[in-house]
């Protein structure tokens, strides 16, 4: 990390820009103390919308039939628990 003052870091600032591009982080300081830091930027994430997918999904008649369950229990060989009766 790398500390200036103030009228280095008006004079020098090309160069402390192509500092913190390669990483290095800049903290400007007035009368001795810190009050600025130089850092990459990075751009803010998008948050998700809700709804976003609405009509991407559809969903047809019997999807959640018995018939259906049976198809993907034998796709995934899934074991069925024994009946208590």
């Amino acid at each position: 990390m790398k500390y200036v003052n103030t009228h280095e870091a008006k004079t020098q600032l090309s160069k402390l820009i192509a500092a913190v591009r390669d990483g290095e982080e800049v903290v400007i300081c007035q009368a001795g103390k810190p009050v600025a830091r130089l850092a990459p930027y990075e751009p803010a994430r998008k948050k998700p919308r809700l709804g976003a997918g609405k009509d991407k999904v559809i969903l047809h008649p019997g999807w959640d039939s018995p018939e259906t369950d049976a198809e993907i229990e034998a796709m995934f060989d899934v074991l069925k628990e024994p009946d208590d009766s």
